[in-house]
C-alpha cells in the first residue's frame, strides 16, 4: 500500500516550502469546496497533500471551516495518514507558549459543525474511543527526539466552539473540573471524520497562550499569538520534512483499527439505505463495498 500523506495546516501554516514538484490543484466533493486548492507534492518520493485548514489569508473562521469537504477532499485523493497541526491555548502550568503537544483525547463542545459522512438513509456509528492513531503518533515522537524538539505525548483537547476566547469562568471549569490539557476550536470534528473515513489521524498541537486561567497571562492576545505561531512555524515544517524518511513510501494497515473504522458500524439495513447518499459517500464506502462483493 502507498504511502500517501495529508497535512493540514492550521494558524500560522499556510504553506509547505520543502515540498517539491508542486502544484496546486482543485478538488471537488458532493458537498461543495474545501477550504482551499489543495497543495500536491513530494519530499524523497513520499506523495503528499497540503491543505490550509482556514484557507490562504485565513478567511475561514472556526464555525465556517469546510470540515467534512476536507477530510473527504484528501480521502479522494488516496492519503492514508494526516498530520493535523494547529494552534491552542495551554491549560497546565508545565505547558508554555512555544511547546507542542501531540493530542490523543478531544472533548467536543462545538454545536455548529457538520460532523459526519453519515445520517438518515445511512446510519453509521464508528468508536471514538482512540480517537488519534498511536503508531503515527509514536513516529512523530521519534522525529522530535532526532531534531531535539520538545513534544509533549498525549493530553486532552478541549475544542470550543469560538470564535471567541473562554471566559475566564469556562478556562477554569476546563482546566480544574474537566482536567483538560490544552483548548483549541479546530480539531473537532475534523478528527470524527477523519476516523470515518479510515484515514489515520494525528494531532500536532502548538501552544500558543495559556488561555485566560493563568493570573499572570489573564487575557489571549491575538498578537502574541501570531508571534508565537510564526516562531514555531519552522520547527512545524521541519517535523514535516522529516515525517517521510519515517513513514517511507510504502506502508502496511496500522493495525490499530484506524483504517477498518466501519467494519460492523453502519446499521441502516442494505434495502433501506439511501442511494443517493450512498453513491455521494463512494469514496469512504470503497472499501466496504468491496469487502462486500
Amino acid at each position: 500500500m502507498k504511502t500517501c500523506l495529508g497535512i493540514i495546516g492550521g494558524s500560522g501554516l499556510y504553506d509547505l516550502k520543502s515540498l517539491e514538484k508542486t502544484k496546486w490543484i482543485d478538488v471537488t466533493t458532493p458537498w461543495g469546496e474545501p477550504s482551499d486548492q489543495i497543495l500536491s507534492g513530494e519530499i524523497n518520493g513520499v506523495q503528499i497533500y497540503f491543505l490550509p485548514r482556514h484557507g490562504r489569508g485565513h478567511y475561514h473562521s472556526p464555525s465556517t471551516v469546510p470540515y467534512k469537504q476536507n477530510i473527504f477532499a484528501l480521502k479522494k485523493l488516496g492519503v492514508t495518514d494526516i498530520l493535523s497541526v494547529s494552534a491552542c491555548g495551554s491549560l497546565r502550568e508545565d505547558l508554555a507558549p512555544g511547546d507542542f503537544v501531540l493530542v490523543d483525547q478531544f472533548i467536543d463542545r462545538t454545536y455548529l459543525r457538520d460532523k459526519s459522512f453519515f445520517g438518515k438513509g445511512c446510519v453509521a456509528h464508528v468508536s471514538l474511543a482512540h480517537p488519534t492513531c498511536n503508531k503515527f503518533s509514536d513516529i512523530i515522537l521519534k522525529i522530535g527526539k532526532k531534531l531535539n524538539i520538545k513534544i509533549v505525548s498525549g493530553g486532552t483537547y478541549m475544542t470550543m466552539e469560538g470564535p471567541q476566547f473562554s471566559t475566564l469562568a469556562e478556562s477554569k471549569l476546563y482546566k480544574d473540573n474537566w482536567k483538560c490539557d490544552v483548548i483549541g476550536m479546530t480539531n473537532m470534528p475534523e478528527a470524527k471524520l477523519a476516523k470515518e473515513a479510515e484515514i489515520c489521524y494525528v494531532s500536532l498541537s502548538m501552544v500558543t497562550d495559556f488561555d485566560c486561567w493563568h493570573p499572570d497571562h489573564d487575557s489571549v492576545e491575538v498578537s502574541d499569538i501570531i508571534k508565537t505561531l510564526t516562531e514555531n512555524s519552522s520547527k512545524a515544517q521541519k517535523i514535516i520534512e522529516a515525517l517521510p524518511d519515517f513513514l517511507k513510501s510504502d506502508r502496511n494497515l496500522c493495525g490499530l483499527g484506524c483504517n477498518n473504522a466501519l467494519d460492523n458500524a453502519i446499521i441502516t439495513a442494505p434495502e433501506k439505505r439511501d442511494k443517493d447518499l450512498i453513491q455521494k459517500l463512494d469514496v469512504i464506502l470503497e472499501r466496504i463495498n468491496k469487502k462486500q462483493m
